[in-house]
């Protein structure tokens, strides 16, 4: 690794460590470059701003779980199952097993406007239009806003496993566990594919 790319990753990493620990308006440049040991003028050439270094450390993440949902889907031919279309969207998100991962994530979701401004509009718009896509031709006869809700539910279920798993064995006394990710994406994909079979809304359109 040269040693431009090595600032360049030390900055991202301590970035990434003090904004899930203490936050986004809460970390300045100058706490970075300490816990780097760079000084202010390489993250400004590597960077430019604080927004571009956030923006940096959300694709670092994001980036390579869309990516690996799009093979998934594309893998699954041109009529995927359901339960084909719901692993392909939450495998990705639910084997990763990089703790650094989880803070940041949280503190993302803590906040909404954050999450749509710097998540959902730069990473995720297009990867939702494509599985909603996906969803609708695998259940023809959910209405298009029932599709968006149990969407949205299978992302609440992803996130709080990720979120809270680790301490899943402190509150179950050990029964459950999430060390075995296949597993654990196989329980998802059932109980999430089992809600979008359900009955549709009175009020869905």
């Amino acid at each position: 690794m040269s040693e431009k790319a090595d600032t360049k990753s030390r900055i991202v990493d301590a970035a990434e460590k003090l904004f899930g620990m203490n936050g986004f308006e809460a970390t300045s440049l100058r706490d970075i470059t300490r816990e780097a040991s760079v000084n202010l003028a390489a993250i400004n050439y590597h960077f430019q701003s604080k927004d571009s270094l956030i923006d940096a450390i959300v694709a670092r993440r994001i980036e390579p779980v869309n990516k690996r949902r799009m093979e998934l889907l594309d893998a699954a031919g041109p009529n995927p199952t359901l339960e084909q279309i719901l692993t392909a969207f939450m495998a990705p998100v639910m084997k990763v097993k990089t703790d650094a991962m989880v803070p940041l994530m949280g503190r993302i979701l803590s906040n909404p406007d954050l999450f749509v401004d710097r998540v959902f509009l730069k990473h995720l718009a297009p990867v939702s239009q494509r599985f909603s896509e996906a969803l609708s031709k695998a259940l023809p006869d959910l209405p298009p806003s029932e599709v968006l809700w149990r969407l949205h539910f299978s992302v609440a279920v992803m996130t709080h496993t990720m979120l809270w798993g680790r301490v899943y064995p402190k509150i179950t006394n050990g029964i459950c566990d999430i060390a075995d990710r296949d597993a654990l994406v196989d329980r998802a994909v059932r109980f999430v594919a089992a809600g979008f079979r359900a009955p549709a809304s009175q009020e869905s359109d």
